[in-house]
C-alpha cells in the first residue's frame, strides 16, 4: 500500500527534470544558497545541538536519576576546583 503524498524535497536539492538551463541555474542557486545559510547559520545549530544533548541529558535522568546526581554533583565539584584554581593563581 503506497501513498500518494509526495515526498518532501529538501531545500539543498535540486529537482530533477528541469529542461530550461536558465530555470536550472536558478534551482541550482537557490539551492546553493540555501546550503550555504544551513551551513553558515551558527546560532541555529548550535541551538539544534544543546536542545539534542538537553535531551539526553533528560533521558539519562529519567533511566538513572542517581547516577545522573551523582554526575551533577561531580561537575560542580569540577567546576568549583577550577574556579578556585584560577583565583589561586591570580592571586600569587
Amino acid at each position: 500500500m503506497s501513498s500518494d503524498a509526495p515526498v518532501p524535497m529538501p531545500r539543498t536539492a535540486v529537482p530533477l527534470g528541469i529542461a530550461d538551463p536558465v530555470e536550472k541555474a536558478r534551482a541550482e542557486l537557490k539551492a546553493t544558497l540555501a546550503a550555504i545559510e544551513v551551513k553558515a547559520n551558527v546560532p541555529r545549530r548550535l541551538s539544534v545541538k544543546i536542545d539534542d544533548s538537553v535531551e539526553k541529558a533528560r533521558a539519562f535522568q529519567r533511566r538513572s536519576p542517581a547516577l545522573a546526581a551523582a554526575a551533577v554533583v561531580a561537575g560542580a565539584a569540577v567546576v568549583g576546583a577550577v574556579v578556585w584554581g584560577l583565583v589561586r593563581a591570580y592571586t600569587r
